[in-house]
C-alpha cells in the first residue's frame, strides 16, 4: 500500500513545486517587463508646455507649414545651464523656420503648435524628442531640455498650396527668388515694419538650398510637392 501512494505523493509535491517555480518565474518576468515599460515611457516622455504670456487677440495660430519668426533660449533641465540663446547667436536676429517640417527639433515643433504672435511659452522636451542618446555639444546625452520661446510672427509658409499659388505670379508652376521675396515682404510687412534686403536674402537662400533640388534657380511645384500634400 505504501508503494502505491508514495509515487502519487511525490508526483503531487513535484507538480506543486514546479507550479510555484513557474509562478515565481512569470511574476519576476512581469515585474521586469513593467520596469522596462516604465523606463521606456520615461525615456520617450512627452513635451510639457507652460504658457507664460498669451495676447488677448490670439490669431493666427501656428500650424504645420507656417513660416514662424521667434526668439528662444535653451537650458538643461538638470541644472539650468543655458546652452543656446538666439538673442546672442547669429547677430541676435529672431530665428525663422517652417513649422512642422523638421527644421527644429521635434519637441520644439510639438511645443510651438497653436502659438500666436506675441505669445511666450516654456517648453520642456524629453531626450527622445530633443537631442537623444548621443546629445549634441554642448547638450550631453539623454538630456531633458527646456526652451523659453517668444513668437513674433506667424505667416503662411511657402509649403502650402495656398501660398504657392499666391507666389506663382506668372502661373508657370515654378517659383523664382523674386516671386518668393515679394510674397515674404507682403507677409512680414503687414504690420507696417519694413525689413532690409539681407533679412529676406537669408530666408530665400535657405528656402532654395532646401528645395531647389536640380539647382536651376527656380522651385517647381514637384520640388515643393504641394500637389500631393496640402501641407508638408
Amino acid at each position: 500500500m505504501s508503494g502505491s501512494w508514495l509515487p502519487r505523493l511525490h508526483s503531487g509535491m513535484m507538480w506543486r513545486l514546479v507550479s510555484c517555480t513557474l509562478c515565481l518565474f512569470m511574476s519576476s518576468q512581469i515585474s521586469l517587463w513593467s520596469v522596462w515599460a516604465a523606463a521606456a515611457d520615461e525615456l520617450e516622455g512627452e513635451v510639457k508646455i507652460e504658457v507664460l504670456f498669451k495676447p488677448l487677440e490670439c490669431s493666427p495660430k501656428s500650424k504645420r507649414g507656417d513660416l514662424l519668426n521667434a526668439h528662444y533660449d535653451g537650458y538643461l533641465a538638470k541644472d539650468g545651464t543655458q546652452f543656446y540663446c538666439s538673442r546672442s547667436d547669429k547677430d541676435g536676429h529672431p530665428q525663422w523656420f517652417v513649422h512642422g517640417v523638421g527644421q527644429i527639433i521635434k519637441g520644439l515643433d510639438i511645443g510651438m503648435k497653436d502659438m500666436c504672435p506675441g505669445e511666450k511659452r516654456k517648453i520642456t522636451v524629453p531626450p527622445a524628442l530633443a537631442f537623444g542618446e548621443k546629445g549634441k555639444d554642448p547638450v550631453p546625452p539623454n538630456a531633458t531640455v527646456v526652451f523659453e520661446v517668444e513668437l513674433y510672427t506667424v505667416s503662411k509658409g511657402p509649403r502650402t498650396m495656398e501660398a504657392f499659388g499666391k507666389m506663382d505670379l506668372d502661373k508657370d508652376r515654378s517659383l523664382t527668388k523674386q516671386e518668393v521675396k515679394e510674397y515674404l515682404k507682403l507677409e512680414y510687412e503687414k504690420g507696417g515694419k519694413p525689413r532690409d534686403d539681407p533679412f529676406y536674402q537669408k530666408i530665400i537662400d535657405d528656402i532654395f538650398r532646401k528645395s531647389d533640388n536640380d539647382r536651376d534657380g527656380s522651385i517647381s511645384a514637384k520640388e515643393y510637392n504641394i500637389y500631393e500634400h496640402d501641407e508638408l
